[in-house]
């Protein structure tokens, strides 16, 4: 894809980027955020340190977001890992939090040198690409769907949304989510579903923990986390890239994001990755119509994840306040270009379908498997089919 040499952020940006943005920002949130505050719960840990958890992460995947997107021009959306806070709500209980401290930056170490050394770059160049789309598609279809189950629970907020998105779609779709978006917010506050009597602001604080390193700990967090952020964020983050058409290089992707995260973490960060599902959300036609002009929209999830972090302390507060109904759908229809995008992709090369068809559907299952995600095993079970049904016959 050619981008202009020219960098103009705001005379690039649009309405649509901008609310590209901030959806991504709320997906990336409201997907794992309350999984961290249990994490940090069940660990014993002080509303400070998990509030400073939250500063590091937030401070460090908006200047990494923001940079990244700047100097390569693509939408490079950067999360913290939301398998990897799962795992800390079972591993982070059973070690002191100095150990886990130490723990987080063995693993960002580890991250740092697989970008370093370019070993990523040389493990995605054999990913065939239909496979790489299908991975796409299957985790993006898992959001998707979730729509359904929305509907179940408040059907008028969510078929209201449903109808604003395709009306306004066909008279002007760049401002679709936008304008599906504030009608959701105006009827769930007509319908009494917003909840604002526990939200007041409050600033984060930085609290520096000293590392401690254990073999416990190293066995119980590090390894763990490092394979899961690499198959469940990193590997999905550089297909969606590749996906929509950036040829953005891995290794320095994983180099930057490895090294902030080992500065980050004596204040709480369990490391940042590249987005999965957020990073959908500004690389697809939804977020601009010229395509070169995208990364706008991650300089914006950026900014908006640098005033997310800074009131740290009151992000649980505020996303509590918002319906879940109304954040799945306009997650769900976000994500649609995406989608069809990702499958039509997938399709599209007769020789790599069925494995491509493979791929999506146990990514699409959500299986966890050794204590690794769906994403992990539905490029393996693709890489497998498509090595079985193409290996070149004896003659």
């Amino acid at each position: 894809m050619t981008v202009s040499t020219t960098l103009r952020p705001l005379a690039d940006t649009s309405p649509a980027a901008i609310m590209a943005g901030f959806v991504a920002m709320l997906v990336g949130y409201t997907s794992s955020l309350v999984l961290m505050f249990q994490a940090g719960q069940n660990a014993g840990l002080s509303t400070e340190q998990i509030s400073s958890w939250i500063w590091a992460l937030s401070i460090g995947m908006a200047i990494t977001t923001i940079a990244l997107s700047l100097r390569f021009r693509a939408p490079i959306v950067i999360a913290w890992s939301t398998p990897g806070a799962a795992l800390l709500m079972t591993s982070l209980p059973h070690v002191p939090y100095s150990e886990a401290i130490g723990a987080f930056m063995l693993c960002a170490v580890l991250m740092a040198l697989c970008g370093l050394t370019g070993s990523f770059e040389r493990l995605m160049r054999k990913v065939p690409a239909a496979l790489a789309a299908a991975l796409l598609a299957g985790i993006l279809f898992r959001i998707g769907i979730e729509i359904c189950s929305a509907t179940e629970q408040q059907p008028l907020l969510v078929i209201a949304m449903f109808l604003t998105y395709l009306l306004t779609k066909r008279k002007s779709p760049r401002y679709a989510v936008l304008a599906t978006l504030a009608v959701g917010v105006m009827i769930a506050a007509a319908l009494g579903l917003l909840h604002f009597e526990h939200f007041h602001l409050q600033l984060a604080v930085p609290v520096w923990t000293a590392p401690s390193f254990s073999l416990a700990a190293a066995i119980s967090i590090s390894i763990p986390l490092f394979i899961v952020a690499m198959a469940s964020q990193n590997m999905p983050g550089i297909a969606i890239l590749r996906t929509n058409g950036y040829q953005t290089p891995a290794s320095p992707l994983i180099s930057v994001t490895g090294i902030a995260s080992l500065v980050l973490a004596p204040f709480g960060s369990h490391g940042i990755n590249l987005a999965a599902i957020s990073a959908a959300i500004c690389t697809g036609p939804e977020a601009h119509e010229a395509p070169q002009k995208r990364y706008t929209a991650a300089v914006w999830c950026g900014l908006f994840y640098g005033i997310a972090g800074t009131f740290g302390a009151t992000l649980a507060a505020l996303f509590a306040a918002l319906p879940k109904e109304l954040v799945l759908s306009i997650a769900a229809l976000a994500l649609l270009g995406s989608i069809m995008n990702g499958l039509s992709s997938a399709m599209s090369d007769l020789k790599q379908r069925e494995a491509a068809l493979i791929t999506f559907l146990v990514t699409a299952s959500g299986m966890t498997l050794l204590g690794i995600g769906s994403a992990f095993w539905g490029l393996i079970a693709g890489l497998i089919t498509q090595v079985i049904l193409n290996w070149k016959k004896a003659a």
